[in-house]
């Protein structure tokens, strides 16, 4: 494959929705891994653009005929990943961004060998607690499992190949475009032009 896959992990509220969409705006060759979920739209959300939304046996469906690179339950819901859509953007020579959780990040490292996986990381657990509390979106006993989750998934994140603080947006935003800019660079993605430099095409 000529493409890499840049996966996106972090606990929820630390901001990786606002980073992935802040870094495709600045890099918009890359394209981006729409997930499909069972769970509702949120307000503003657009099917096909935020999320594929079916129903759960629609998911169901697609888990029988092996159609998903990856998926996965969070929190009664469940979320997966085309496995067409990425393999072939990669053969294309694309380079393809996908934000899941820590479970679904190991089940692609798993099955692709051109990944490269960046961990978001709150500056605390406090500030992650008052992220959660301004979004205004989940009732105080989700937010308590969300933090709960948050500890155990951050513990796991060691298996990441990079980490972001996410103690400034526009920060972390220019970090993930290093790590991403360092990463076109590696060899294994010019061996078509070292071919023609060295006429073994």
């Amino acid at each position: 494959m000529n493409g890499f896959l840049l996966i996106i992990s972090a606990p929820s509220g630390a901001g990786k929705t606002t980073i992935c969409r802040e870094f495709l705006a600045v890099h918009p060759e890359v394209q981006y891994a729409i997930s499909t979920t069972t769970r509702s739209p949120r307000e503003g959300e657009v099917n096909g653009k935020d999320y594929f939304f079916v129903s759960r046996d629609e998911f169901d469906k697609m888990i029988e005929e092996d159609a998903f690179l990856e998926y996965a339950r969070v929190y009664n819901e469940f979320y997966g990943t085309s496995r067409e859509f990425v393999l072939s953007c990669l053969r294309s020579g694309r380079h393809v961004l996908i934000d899941v959780d820590i479970e679904g990040a190991s089940q692609i490292r798993s099955l692709i060998a051109e990944t490269v996986s960046v961990y978001i990381l709150p500056p605390s657990l406090d500030e992650l607690e008052k992220r959660l509390l301004l979004r205004d979106k989940d009732s105080p006993d989700k937010i308590k499992l969300r933090l709960s989750r948050a500890q155990k998934e951050i513990a796991e994140s060691i298996d990441y190949d990079y980490s972001i603080i996410n103690e400034d947006v526009d920060t972390a935003v220019k970090q993930l475009g290093i790590i991403y800019e360092a990463e076109k660079l590696r060899v294994a993605y010019h061996q078509s032009h070292i071919a023609r430099l060295t006429g073994a095409e």
